[in-house]
């Protein structure tokens, strides 16, 4: 089967509903399991969400009408508020509360919407905009970029921001 992009992101999204649908179904005492769920949560959105960022949103504005911008303003702000708002507000709250399981559903069910959003309408213009081999490539990059250093940087970088935005949060009420 050829390599394509959309093909591994959309793997990736399922992924991470499956990984939501098990946090989900934790309960309040299960604050060692809802932390390494929430773990694997983060090494599987944060490689994913900052190559969209950095190259694959990027490639498909230049190259986008004016539905195609405004479908990829609307994935760049989804990120940034999961980034800046919902992931510290998550960390923010104890694991083995009823606060912390409301945050987590929230963060699932804008995760779920974005990939969703992504797969109906971003994916299927990807499609027209980009060609098998270009598909193909991203594919390849993308594997090249999620094991380099720079990955593994910008991705401390994300937790660290993550840490203190949770850290003020917690200051603040």
């Amino acid at each position: 089967m050829p390599r394509n992009i959309l093909k591994t992101l959309q793997s990736e999204h399922d992924a991470l509903r499956d990984l939501f649908a098990e946090i989900n179904d934790t309960t309040d005492r299960a604050k060692k399991g809802r932390t390494q769920l929430l773990e694997a949560i983060e090494q599987n959105l944060l490689p994913h969400a900052k190559w969209e960022e950095t190259v694959f949103y990027p490639a498909f504005a230049e190259r986008a009408d004016r539905d195609g911008l405004k479908t990829h303003a609307e994935a760049v702000l989804e990120h940034h508020a999961v980034e800046d708002v919902v992931i510290p507000e998550v960390h923010a709250a104890d694991p083995d509360t009823p606060e912390f399981a409301g945050r987590v559903k929230v963060f699932g069910e804008l995760i779920d919407h974005h990939a969703k959003e992504e797969e109906s309408t971003m994916f299927k213009l990807a499609r027209k905009l980009f060609s098998a081999e270009e598909l193909a490539s991203f594919d390849e990059q993308y594997e090249e970029w999620k094991q380099s250093n720079a990955a593994s940087l910008v991705i401390a970088g994300e937790k660290g921001k993550t840490q203190l935005k949770s850290a003020m949060k917690s200051l603040t009420g």
